[in-house]
């Protein structure tokens, strides 16, 4: 078997799952230079597998199916969701040996529950990536169990990494802090372009020329943040002349007790108490 600090280029990877975000790590590492014959998925889609058997890729229906590579999978990655887990991941137990690395980014579903459905595995990380890495944009936080190696946080990162940014967490108890903020984050920004919108219909513009000023202000305002050195409160206080009109849109923006900040809270700390509730 590939040792950890080798496989970011070589090794042989497993990947349970190739929905959306599945489907956009295993485009992000063929674009990378990954040989798609590293790589095998079980998907229970035909349509699924015949995409990525056109891709190069290895494919099976199940797990029963998988054709193990001589030394093993070095890496598991665990990409169904998270209602499909008790069906999906026992079947697979057997290929998973002492050394292979299981990542999941799965929402919700704890180390102790992938350990038990995969016949417990020694090395576990969790990883919550975000719907931008469809794009290759994505952010994901991960927390690894202390028996991982450098070698292997540093193999995950470097597949994780083929989506977008990575984080890293100590405590398996901030994933739902991670989940709320990012992970459910890109509805919080849609959710404002559609209020946007709405505003804009209110103060008389048409539907599609309010939605298109609103659509084109959040991408390009999140650009410039992501160009920008200056910290995002410069940014903001660059854009407000005192007693303009920002200043009149965030004085209701900005107040302590109805507007965003005391709002978004609440709506993250909704998201996180729901992510543990499904965590069970």
């Amino acid at each position: 078997m590939t040792s950890a600090s080798e496989a970011g280029t070589a090794g042989q990877l497993l990947v349970i799952g190739a929905g959306r975000m599945g489907g956009a790590m295993i485009e992000g590492w063929i674009a990378r230079g990954r040989d798609p014959h590293s790589i095998t998925v079980i998907d229970p889609s035909a349509d699924g597998r015949a995409r990525l058997q056109a891709r190069g890729v290895r494919v099976a229906a199940d797990a029963d199916a998988v054709a193990m590579p001589d030394g093993g999978f070095d890496v598991l990655v665990v990409a169904v969701k998270p209602q499909n887990f008790e069906a999906a991941l026992p079947p697979a137990a057997p290929l998973v040996g002492p050394e292979t690395l299981v990542v999941s980014v799965a929402a919700g579903k704890t180390v102790q529950t992938l350990r038990d459905l995969l016949g417990h595995p020694r090395k576990v990380i969790r990883a919550m990536p975000n719907t931008p890495a469809a794009i290759g944009r994505g952010i994901t936080g991960c927390y690894a169990v202390p028996e991982t190696e450098g070698g292997d946080r540093a193999l995950a990162e470097t597949l994780l990494s083929a989506v977008g940014e990575v984080v890293w967490i100590e405590d398996e108890g901030l994933i739902d802090a991670v989940t709320a903020v990012s992970g459910s984050g890109p509805a919080y920004v849609f959710h404002m372009i559609e209020a946007m919108t709405l505003a804009g219909e209110e103060v008389g513009l048409p539907h599609e020329t309010a939605r298109r000023l609103a659509r084109a202000t959040v991408i390009g305002a999140a650009a410039l943040a992501d160009a920008s050195s200056e910290t995002e409160t410069a940014l903001r206080e660059a854009v407000t002349s005192p007693a303009g009109t920002t200043a009149a849109a965030l004085s209701v923006l900005m107040d302590r007790q109805v507007g965003l900040p005391p709002l978004m809270a609440r709506a993250v700390t909704a998201a996180r108490d729901r992510g543990r509730e499904l965590a069970g």
